[in-house]
């Protein structure tokens, strides 16, 4: 059980013990699950290293995340610079298939467009864009089409569940054509992704519905 401070608290000390935000000046409230942050970083892969830190937090069930990008004058680019740099990061990464991604830019913000057969490849696009420098943010816009036409089983995503290391037994999958749902309670929001991923390496699905709800029995006080 956890009151509004002890989370807090705990969330600003996972965000510190995180090697890269030692000296990032991030803002942390807390009321009744929905966490709040706030601050200034000098890139974006910091911001997601913030959010990330703050969901593994047990009694955290949203997440309001106001953390701006500002670059030192030295480390500002031009749209058609960073567009440049994208499209060289997508080219080197061995995930994603070549040519399949379109890129925009507007004001360092990143859009990335296409469509890919797996989830993984449509991940580590966004991934390559957002460690680079000049990128404020990611909008991942990529689409998931298989080009496996195999029948989606629900026992097999249900025993993918129960191998791996979370508690899946308030879990309930469906199947609809290449649409897999998830419903019912996840321990965690890290247990509640990490389902959605398992559920992602399905062949032949498109969609996933990840409507878990975190509910780790934290009793938070006003």
């Amino acid at each position: 059980m956890k009151t509004n401070e002890e989370l807090q608290k705990d969330v600003q000390k996972a965000i510190q013990w995180e090697p890269l935000l030692h000296a990032a000046e991030i803002g942390v409230t807390a009321k009744n699950g929905v966490v709040s942050l706030t601050g200034i970083v000098d890139n974006y892969s910091k911001k997601l290293e913030a959010e990330n830190a703050a969901k593994k937090v047990i009694g955290v069930k949203a997440l309001v995340e106001n953390i701006d990008v500002r670059f030192p004058n030295n480390w500002s680019k031009t749209d058609e610079e960073v567009a440049d740099e994208v499209l060289s990061a997508l080219k080197d990464n061995w995930s994603v298939p070549k040519d399949k991604v379109t890129v925009k830019v507007e004001d360092g913000w990143v859009t990335l467009e296409g469509e890919l057969p797996w989830d993984y490849q449509r991940k580590g696009a966004q991934i390559a864009a957002s460690h680079l420098t000049g990128v404020k943010g990611v909008t991942n816009n990529i689409t998931v089409k298989s080009d496996i036409h195999n029948a989606i089983e629900k026992k097999d995503i249900e025993q993918a569940l129960n191998r791996s290391s979370i508690d899946d037994s308030d879990i309930k999958v469906s199947v609809s054509g290449t649409t897999v749902t998830l419903d019912g309670t996840a321990n965690s929001w890290y247990q509640k992704d990490e389902a959605g991923d398992i559920a992602w390496k399905t062949p032949g699905i498109w969609h996933v519905k990840n409507n878990l709800v975190v509910d780790n029995y934290s009793s938070l006080e006003e």
